[in-house]
C-alpha cells in the first residue's frame, strides 16, 4: 500500500510541473526542511497540519516568477525533526524568526492555510515589523478564538486518539475532508502520499496549539494589508469563520475560492494563485 502511495507521487511529479528542491538548516539546534525558489520580494508559505512543504506545489512553480517563495517543513512535519512536547504556537512562531533569520529575510508577505494561519496571527503578534502583508487561508483564530468549546474539546480528543492508528487507517480517515467531492483522484493521491508520513507527536502539538490558542484580541490590532482566501466548500472552517477574521480585522479583504474545500491551494490552484499574486503586487511597498 506504502509502495503504491510513494509510486503514484513519483509518477505524478515527473508528470507535472518542477517543484523547488529540499534543503536542510539547523533553526535553534534543530533540523528544519524547507524549499527556497525564485527571486523577488519574499514570500513565505506556512503550511497546515497533516501537510508539509509538498502541499505548496502549485505555489512554488507558480508564483516564484515574481516572487521568492519559502515554504518549509515546520518542526514536527515532513522532513524537519520534531520539536520539544513542549511546543506551543509561540515556539513555533520563534523558530520561523530564527529559520527567516538564517535564510536572510527580513520582512515578507507571511501566508499560512489552517494550523499555519494560526501560526502566522502569532507571528504577527511577537514580530508585527517582520510582516509585510498578511495573507490567511481556510483557518482559525485558533479552534478556542473560532469554535464552540464542545466542538473544539471534540477535536482535540479526535487527534489525540487517532494519531496512534495505523497510516494507512489515519489516511482513510481524515485525506476525504481535506477536498470537496469532485476533487480528481490524482489530487486525493498526491495528499494520501503526504498524509501517510505524518509525525504523531507533531500532529498533536499541532492540534493541541490549535485547541490553546485565541487570536481574538489580535484580529482588531493586525495593522498589515490582509487577504483572507477561503474555499467555498470548506468543511472543517466554514465560512462564517471567514466572515468573522473579514468582519474584525480592519484592512482585510476576502477572496472565495469556488469549488474548493479546506486546501484551497491544492484544489483550486489557478484561482488561489491569482489571488494572491495580485494582492501581493498591489502591496509591495506597504
Amino acid at each position: 500500500m506504502f509502495y503504491d502511495f510513494a509510486l503514484s507521487f513519483v509518477r505524478w511529479h515527473h508528470a507535472h510541473m518542477r517543484i523547488a528542491q529540499l534543503t536542510h538548516a539547523e533553526v535553534h539546534g534543530h533540523s528544519v526542511a524547507y524549499r527556497d525558489i525564485g527571486e523577488g520580494p519574499p514570500l513565505v508559505l506556512l503550511h497546515g497540519f497533516l501537510c508539509n512543504s509538498r502541499c505548496w506545489r502549485p505555489q512554488l512553480a507558480d508564483l516564484s516568477d515574481l516572487f521568492r517563495v519559502l515554504a518549509w517543513d515546520a518542526p514536527g512535519a515532513g522532513s524537519s525533526a520534531d520539536p520539544l512536547d513542549t511546543f506551543t504556537t509561540t515556539d513555533w512562531a520563534r523558530f520561523l524568526a530564527g529559520f527567516l533569520d538564517l535564510v536572510g529575510i527580513e520582512r515578507a508577505h507571511v501566508l499560512g492555510l489552517s494550523w499555519g494561519g494560526i501560526l502566522a496571527q502569532e507571528f504577527y503578534r511577537s514580530y508585527p515589523d517582520r510582516v509585510l502583508t498578511l495573507i490567511l487561508c481556510d483557518t482559525y483564530a485558533g479552534w478556542k478564538g473560532s469554535l464552540p468549546e464542545s466542538a473544539c474539546k471534540k477535536r482535540l480528543e479526535r487527534c489525540f486518539l487517532e494519531s496512534s492508528l495505523p497510516a494507512e487507517e489515519f489516511v482513510a480517515r481524515w485525506v476525504p475532508e481535506f477536498f470537496t467531492e469532485g476533487a480528481s483522484n490524482d489530487l486525493k493521491e498526491e495528499m494520501r502520499v503526504v498524509v501517510s508520513e505524518f509525525h504523531p507527536l507533531g500532529f498533536r502539538l499541532m492540534a493541541k496549539s490549535s485547541a490553546d490558542t485565541d487570536t481574538t484580541d489580535l484580529l482588531p490590532n493586525i495593522e498589515v494589508p490582509t487577504l483572507l482566501v477561503w474555499g467555498d466548500d470548506d468543511q472543517r472552517s466554514p465560512l462564517n469563520i471567514a466572515e468573522q477574521f473579514r468582519d474584525t480585522i480592519p484592512s482585510a479583504e476576502l477572496a472565495i475560492i469556488a469549488n474548493a474545500g479546506y486546501l484551497s491551494n491544492m484544489e483550486q490552484p489557478e484561482m488561489f494563485n491569482e489571488q494572491v499574486r495580485r494582492f501581493c503586487q498591489s502591496n509591495l511597498y506597504t
